[in-house]
Protein backbone atom coordinates (compact mmCIF):
# COMPACT_ATOMS: atom_id res chain seq x y z
CA UNK A 1 0.00 0.00 0.00
CA UNK A 2 1.25 3.27 -1.13
CA UNK A 3 0.74 6.71 0.99
CA UNK A 4 1.84 10.02 0.64
CA UNK A 5 3.00 11.72 3.44
CA UNK A 6 4.61 15.63 4.04
CA UNK A 7 8.07 15.94 4.35
CA UNK A 8 8.65 19.50 3.87
CA UNK A 9 7.17 23.25 4.65
CA UNK A 10 7.99 26.23 3.54
CA UNK A 11 6.70 29.93 2.89
CA UNK A 12 7.14 33.33 2.42
CA UNK A 13 5.94 36.98 3.46
CA UNK A 14 5.92 39.97 1.33
CA UNK A 15 8.44 42.54 3.64
CA UNK A 16 6.01 45.59 3.22
CA UNK A 17 3.78 45.55 6.51
CA UNK A 18 0.36 47.00 6.32
CA UNK A 19 -0.87 47.84 10.12
CA UNK A 20 -4.13 48.38 10.97
CA UNK A 21 -3.38 52.05 12.37
CA UNK A 22 -2.11 52.36 8.72
CA UNK A 23 -5.42 51.33 7.32
CA UNK A 24 -6.88 53.99 9.40
CA UNK A 25 -5.35 56.84 7.09
CA UNK A 26 -6.61 55.48 3.28
CA UNK A 27 -10.40 54.00 4.60
CA UNK A 28 -12.87 54.52 7.34
CA UNK A 29 -11.80 52.04 10.04
CA UNK A 30 -10.04 51.70 12.91
CA UNK A 31 -7.69 49.51 14.60
CA UNK A 32 -9.93 48.74 17.70
CA UNK A 33 -12.85 47.99 14.46
CA UNK A 34 -10.87 45.81 12.91
CA UNK A 35 -9.48 43.53 16.11
CA UNK A 36 -12.77 43.12 17.25
CA UNK A 37 -14.42 41.85 14.49
CA UNK A 38 -11.43 40.06 12.87
CA UNK A 39 -8.85 39.47 14.96
CA UNK A 40 -6.30 40.77 12.61
CA UNK A 41 -4.01 43.33 13.50
CA UNK A 42 -1.45 43.29 10.38
CA UNK A 43 -0.95 41.91 6.96
CA UNK A 44 1.71 41.65 4.54
CA UNK A 45 1.49 43.59 1.05
CA UNK A 46 3.09 42.64 -1.97
CA UNK A 47 5.68 45.15 -3.43
CA UNK A 48 4.97 46.65 -6.75
CA UNK A 49 6.26 44.02 -9.71
CA UNK A 50 6.35 41.16 -7.03
CA UNK A 51 4.60 38.35 -8.89
CA UNK A 52 2.41 35.44 -7.16
CA UNK A 53 4.86 32.82 -8.86
CA UNK A 54 7.91 34.89 -7.09
CA UNK A 55 6.13 34.52 -3.72
CA UNK A 56 5.55 30.82 -4.56
CA UNK A 57 9.43 30.36 -5.46
CA UNK A 58 9.97 31.40 -2.25
CA UNK A 59 8.41 29.14 0.04
CA UNK A 60 8.72 26.28 -2.61
CA UNK A 61 12.79 26.39 -1.99
CA UNK A 62 12.76 26.06 1.90
CA UNK A 63 10.09 23.27 1.85
CA UNK A 64 12.65 21.29 -0.90
CA UNK A 65 15.34 22.28 1.65
CA UNK A 66 13.56 21.20 4.92
CA UNK A 67 12.49 17.97 2.48
CA UNK A 68 15.98 16.82 1.45
CA UNK A 69 15.05 16.25 -1.88
CA UNK A 70 16.61 17.46 -4.92
CA UNK A 71 14.39 19.88 -7.27
CA UNK A 72 15.15 17.26 -10.09
CA UNK A 73 13.03 14.59 -7.13
CA UNK A 74 9.83 16.85 -7.90
CA UNK A 75 7.40 15.05 -10.35
CA UNK A 76 4.34 17.02 -9.97
CA UNK A 77 3.45 20.63 -9.51
CA UNK A 78 0.44 21.93 -8.01
CA UNK A 79 -0.60 25.45 -7.21
CA UNK A 80 -3.83 26.50 -5.77
CA UNK A 81 -4.46 30.23 -6.30
CA UNK A 82 -7.02 32.84 -6.67
CA UNK A 83 -4.21 35.75 -8.37
CA UNK A 84 -3.16 33.97 -11.53
CA UNK A 85 0.08 35.94 -12.62
CA UNK A 86 -1.47 35.45 -16.14
CA UNK A 87 -4.66 34.37 -17.61
CA UNK A 88 -2.26 31.59 -19.26
CA UNK A 89 0.01 29.48 -18.63
CA UNK A 90 -0.26 28.50 -15.33
CA UNK A 91 1.30 29.97 -12.20
CA UNK A 92 2.40 26.15 -11.68
CA UNK A 93 4.34 26.13 -14.71
CA UNK A 94 6.09 29.43 -14.43
CA UNK A 95 6.76 28.67 -10.97
CA UNK A 96 8.20 24.67 -12.55
CA UNK A 97 10.53 26.74 -15.03
CA UNK A 98 12.12 29.12 -12.06
CA UNK A 99 12.67 25.98 -10.22
CA UNK A 100 14.14 24.17 -13.46
CA UNK A 101 12.20 21.21 -13.49
CA UNK A 102 11.08 19.84 -16.96
CA UNK A 103 8.69 17.54 -18.02
CA UNK A 104 6.68 16.39 -14.61
CA UNK A 105 2.27 17.72 -14.44
CA UNK A 106 2.21 20.96 -13.43
CA UNK A 107 -1.43 22.86 -12.86
CA UNK A 108 -2.67 25.19 -10.90
CA UNK A 109 -6.01 24.72 -8.76
CA UNK A 110 -8.60 27.62 -8.13
CA UNK A 111 -10.56 26.80 -5.26
CA UNK A 112 -10.13 29.87 -3.24
CA UNK A 113 -9.59 29.26 0.21
CA UNK A 114 -10.01 25.76 0.40
CA UNK A 115 -7.47 25.58 -2.94
CA UNK A 116 -4.58 23.87 -0.92
CA UNK A 117 -6.79 21.90 0.56
CA UNK A 118 -8.39 20.84 -2.56
CA UNK A 119 -4.07 20.35 -4.07
CA UNK A 120 -3.25 18.45 -1.41
CA UNK A 121 -5.71 15.98 -1.61
CA UNK A 122 -5.14 16.07 -5.35
CA UNK A 123 -1.46 14.99 -4.88
CA UNK A 124 -2.54 12.56 -2.63
CA UNK A 125 -4.38 10.65 -4.82
CA UNK A 126 -1.91 10.75 -7.47
CA UNK A 127 0.48 9.34 -5.12
CA UNK A 128 -1.52 6.80 -4.10
CA UNK A 129 -2.17 5.30 -7.32
CA UNK A 130 1.63 5.35 -7.83
CA UNK A 131 1.94 7.90 -10.38
CA UNK A 132 3.80 10.53 -8.72
CA UNK A 133 6.62 10.34 -6.07
CA UNK A 134 7.28 13.46 -4.88
CA UNK A 135 4.94 16.71 -4.92
CA UNK A 136 5.35 20.06 -4.49
CA UNK A 137 2.31 21.44 -3.48
CA UNK A 138 1.40 24.93 -3.01
CA UNK A 139 -0.60 28.26 -1.95
CA UNK A 140 0.36 31.67 -3.06
CA UNK A 141 -1.80 34.53 -3.04
CA UNK A 142 -1.51 38.20 -4.23
CA UNK A 143 -4.96 39.36 -2.98
CA UNK A 144 -3.81 43.26 -2.63
CA UNK A 145 -4.19 43.23 -6.73
CA UNK A 146 -8.13 42.51 -6.51
CA UNK A 147 -8.75 44.45 -3.23
CA UNK A 148 -10.54 48.08 -3.45
CA UNK A 149 -9.04 49.85 -0.67
CA UNK A 150 -11.91 51.97 -0.34
CA UNK A 151 -13.79 49.26 0.49
CA UNK A 152 -13.34 48.51 4.37
CA UNK A 153 -15.52 45.54 3.95
CA UNK A 154 -12.72 44.01 2.69
CA UNK A 155 -9.69 45.29 2.35
CA UNK A 156 -9.41 45.43 5.86
CA UNK A 157 -9.30 41.48 5.74
CA UNK A 158 -7.19 40.17 3.36
CA UNK A 159 -3.17 39.83 2.39
CA UNK A 160 -0.65 38.73 0.26
CA UNK A 161 1.81 35.53 1.43
CA UNK A 162 2.67 31.90 0.18
CA UNK A 163 2.83 28.30 1.85
CA UNK A 164 4.06 25.25 0.16
CA UNK A 165 5.08 21.49 1.13
CA UNK A 166 6.75 18.60 -0.23
CA UNK A 167 4.65 15.67 -0.30
CA UNK A 168 6.62 12.32 -0.51
CA UNK A 169 5.43 8.60 -1.38
CA UNK A 170 5.60 6.73 2.09
CA UNK A 171 4.80 3.08 3.19
CA UNK A 172 2.98 4.31 6.22
CA UNK A 173 0.10 7.24 6.53
CA UNK A 174 1.02 11.20 6.25
CA UNK A 175 -2.71 12.17 4.67
CA UNK A 176 -4.76 9.90 6.34
CA UNK A 177 -7.67 11.10 4.52
CA UNK A 178 -9.11 14.49 2.56
CA UNK A 179 -13.30 15.10 2.50
CA UNK A 180 -13.75 18.15 -0.51
CA UNK A 181 -17.38 20.12 -0.99
CA UNK A 182 -18.66 22.90 -3.41
CA UNK A 183 -21.96 24.20 -3.48
CA UNK A 184 -22.06 27.03 -6.49
CA UNK A 185 -25.65 28.28 -5.57
CA UNK A 186 -23.59 30.64 -3.21
CA UNK A 187 -21.13 32.15 -5.17
CA UNK A 188 -23.05 36.12 -5.20
CA UNK A 189 -22.26 35.77 -1.28
CA UNK A 190 -18.36 36.28 -1.73
CA UNK A 191 -16.73 36.99 -5.68
CA UNK A 192 -15.52 38.84 -7.42
CA UNK A 193 -17.93 39.32 -10.39
CA UNK A 194 -15.88 40.31 -13.21
CA UNK A 195 -13.38 38.47 -15.47
CA UNK A 196 -13.17 37.37 -18.95
CA UNK A 197 -16.26 36.37 -20.24
CA UNK A 198 -18.32 38.54 -17.72
CA UNK A 199 -17.83 42.13 -17.02
CA UNK A 200 -14.41 42.22 -19.20
CA UNK A 201 -14.44 45.85 -18.94
CA UNK A 202 -14.37 46.37 -15.37
CA UNK A 203 -11.43 44.27 -15.94
CA UNK A 204 -9.71 45.84 -18.25
CA UNK A 205 -10.48 48.96 -16.23
CA UNK A 206 -8.82 47.88 -13.22
CA UNK A 207 -11.82 47.66 -11.60
CA UNK A 208 -11.89 43.60 -10.71
CA UNK A 209 -12.58 43.33 -6.78
CA UNK A 210 -13.27 41.37 -3.80
CA UNK A 211 -17.60 41.58 -3.16
CA UNK A 212 -18.42 39.73 0.14
CA UNK A 213 -21.45 39.64 2.59
CA UNK A 214 -19.39 39.31 5.75
CA UNK A 215 -22.44 38.20 7.79
CA UNK A 216 -24.01 35.69 5.64
CA UNK A 217 -20.21 34.03 4.63
CA UNK A 218 -19.46 33.84 8.40
CA UNK A 219 -22.68 32.06 9.47
CA UNK A 220 -22.61 29.72 7.03
CA UNK A 221 -18.54 29.06 7.31
CA UNK A 222 -19.27 28.49 10.88
CA UNK A 223 -21.88 25.82 10.48
CA UNK A 224 -19.75 24.36 7.90
CA UNK A 225 -16.13 23.72 9.45
CA UNK A 226 -17.56 22.12 12.08
CA UNK A 227 -19.64 19.75 10.17
CA UNK A 228 -16.64 18.85 8.25
CA UNK A 229 -14.58 18.26 11.04
CA UNK A 230 -16.73 15.66 12.44
CA UNK A 231 -16.83 13.76 8.68
CA UNK A 232 -13.11 13.70 8.90
CA UNK A 233 -13.40 11.74 12.29
CA UNK A 234 -15.61 9.64 11.73
CA UNK A 235 -14.02 8.27 8.15
CA UNK A 236 -10.83 8.05 10.32
CA UNK A 237 -12.56 6.64 13.14
CA UNK A 238 -11.02 8.36 16.12
CA UNK A 239 -12.43 11.45 18.44
CA UNK A 240 -11.67 14.76 18.88
CA UNK A 241 -9.28 14.37 21.48
CA UNK A 242 -6.91 12.49 19.29
CA UNK A 243 -6.23 15.59 17.52
CA UNK A 244 -3.08 17.31 18.42
CA UNK A 245 -3.21 20.24 16.25
CA UNK A 246 -6.03 22.42 14.35
CA UNK A 247 -4.98 24.07 11.21
CA UNK A 248 -7.54 26.11 9.92
CA UNK A 249 -7.68 28.45 7.15
CA UNK A 250 -7.05 31.98 8.58
CA UNK A 251 -10.28 34.00 7.85
CA UNK A 252 -11.51 35.32 11.22
CA UNK A 253 -10.10 34.91 14.41
CA UNK A 254 -14.09 34.61 15.84
CA UNK A 255 -14.76 31.26 13.13
CA UNK A 256 -11.39 29.96 14.47
CA UNK A 257 -12.80 30.24 18.11
CA UNK A 258 -16.35 28.91 16.99
CA UNK A 259 -14.74 25.74 15.37
CA UNK A 260 -12.42 25.18 18.02
CA UNK A 261 -15.37 24.97 20.48
CA UNK A 262 -16.99 22.84 17.89
CA UNK A 263 -14.54 20.42 18.33
CA UNK A 264 -13.78 20.92 22.23
CA UNK A 265 -10.52 22.36 21.85
CA UNK A 266 -8.35 24.62 23.49
CA UNK A 267 -7.08 27.17 21.53
CA UNK A 268 -3.69 26.13 22.91
CA UNK A 269 -4.07 23.56 20.34
CA UNK A 270 -4.50 25.53 17.59
CA UNK A 271 -2.26 27.47 15.13
CA UNK A 272 -3.97 30.95 14.80
CA UNK A 273 -1.61 33.42 12.17
CA UNK A 274 -4.55 35.30 11.33
CA UNK A 275 -3.42 38.12 13.13
CA UNK A 276 -0.16 38.50 11.81
CA UNK A 277 -1.14 37.22 8.19
CA UNK A 278 -4.80 38.65 7.67
CA UNK A 279 -6.40 36.33 5.18
CA UNK A 280 -4.77 34.64 2.74
CA UNK A 281 -6.68 32.53 1.00
CA UNK A 282 -4.96 29.38 -1.08
CA UNK A 283 -1.89 30.43 0.90
CA UNK A 284 -3.61 30.82 4.84
CA UNK A 285 -3.42 26.91 5.90
CA UNK A 286 0.78 26.01 4.27
CA UNK A 287 1.74 29.38 5.62
CA UNK A 288 -0.10 28.71 9.61
CA UNK A 289 1.61 25.05 8.83
CA UNK A 290 4.52 26.04 8.36
CA UNK A 291 5.07 28.53 11.10
CA UNK A 292 4.15 25.93 13.35
CA UNK A 293 6.70 23.38 12.83
CA UNK A 294 9.83 25.65 12.23
CA UNK A 295 8.41 27.03 15.88
CA UNK A 296 8.63 23.79 17.41
CA UNK A 297 4.73 23.38 18.50
CA UNK A 298 3.88 20.88 15.49
CA UNK A 299 6.56 17.67 15.93
CA UNK A 300 6.98 14.21 14.35
CA UNK A 301 4.13 12.08 14.38
CA UNK A 302 1.50 14.56 15.69
CA UNK A 303 -2.16 14.41 14.15
CA UNK A 304 -3.28 17.52 13.09
CA UNK A 305 -6.46 18.78 11.14
CA UNK A 306 -6.60 21.06 8.50
CA UNK A 307 -9.90 22.48 7.15
CA UNK A 308 -11.00 25.34 4.70
CA UNK A 309 -13.98 26.98 3.61
CA UNK A 310 -14.06 29.64 0.94
CA UNK A 311 -15.57 31.42 -1.92
CA UNK A 312 -17.43 28.76 -4.38
CA UNK A 313 -18.79 28.29 -1.57
CA UNK A 314 -15.85 25.31 -1.68
CA UNK A 315 -14.98 24.01 1.75
CA UNK A 316 -12.62 20.92 2.75
CA UNK A 317 -10.60 19.19 5.57
CA UNK A 318 -7.62 16.83 5.63
CA UNK A 319 -6.43 15.01 8.39
CA UNK A 320 -2.76 13.91 8.94
CA UNK A 321 0.00 12.38 10.66
CA UNK A 322 2.52 14.94 10.33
Amino acid sequence: MIYSKITGTGSYLPEKVLTNKDLEKLVDTSDKWIQERTGIKERHVAAEGETTCDLALHASRRAIEMSGISNADIDMVILATTTADKIFPGTACLLQKKLDVHGCPAFDVQAVCTGFVYALSIADKFIRAGETQCALVVGSETLSRILDWNDRSTCVLFGDGAGAVVLEAAAEPGIMSTHLHADGSYEHLLHVPHGISIGYEQLKAGEAYVYMEGNAVFKMAVNTLGQIVDEALEANRIGKSDIDWLVPHQANSRIIEATARKLKMSLERVVVTVAQHGNTSAASIPLALDVAVRDGRIKKGQTLMLEAFGSGFTWGSALLKF
